[in-house]
């Protein structure tokens, strides 16, 4: 930091942890990195349309903050990382819409009750929100991912599908590593049972 101006030191014009990229490689980029962040936010928000806004958010803060990556797995680390807070921050916001919809209902405020109806079911995943996951062992063990809580879903999705180890997920998401192992541990024993119910 500089201290007379309290702005990050540049050089030729651009901050030293950032980079400017020439469209194609902003495309490039897109191109490499979308299927990882589509199915991370897939993992958080549970419906197409939600999905592609936070696929779309998490692009949009890869072009403005425009960082320097020392390698393609730091990028990917990167955008995984920044799909993950986007998400969260779309669910909060969400929560909070339907909490306040919540207390309209309370008070009998006229309409609240249809648009409290409408948001849930907007949040609530369905049917047709599911990609084509294949023969109907893949789509039952991808049903019961898809139910598991929040933390333990995308430490699966990290771990298991792009393969990383516990120690990464826990730099990706701001935890210890104990407790990513934890989750994955708890989510072990949860897909286990739900998968023997279904048999």
């Amino acid at each position: 930091m500089n201290r007379t101006s309290g702005k990050a030191p540049k050089t030729g014009g651009v901050p030293k942890n950032r980079t400017v990229r020439s469209p194609e490689e902003i495309a490039a980029v897109y191109e490499r990195q979308m299927p990882t962040v589509w199915r991370v936010c897939r993992t958080y928000m549970k419906n197409e349309a939600d999905t592609e806004d936070a696929a779309a958010d998490t692009f949009a803060a890869f072009v403005a903050s425009s960082p320097a990556f020392e390698s393609e797995e730091h990028e990917k680390a990167w955008l995984i990382r920044t799909a993950s807070n986007v998400c969260v921050s779309m669910l909060r916001r969400a929560s909070r819409k339907v909490e306040s919809l919540d207390a309209l209902a309370e008070r009998g405020e006229t309409g609240a009750g249809q648009a409290y109806e409408a948001s849930a079911s907007a949040l609530s995943p369905g049917p047709s929100d599911l990609k084509d996951p294949g023969d109907r062992e893949t789509r039952e063990l991808w049903e019961a991912v898809d139910s598991l809580p929040e933390r333990y879903r995308i430490s699966v999705y990290l771990h298991y599908y792009e393969g990383y180890r516990t120690d990464e997920i826990a730099s990706m998401l701001g935890k210890p590593s104990s407790t990513v192992r934890n989750w994955l541990s708890e989510a072990r024993k949860i897909l286990r049972e739900r998968l023997r119910e279904g048999e």
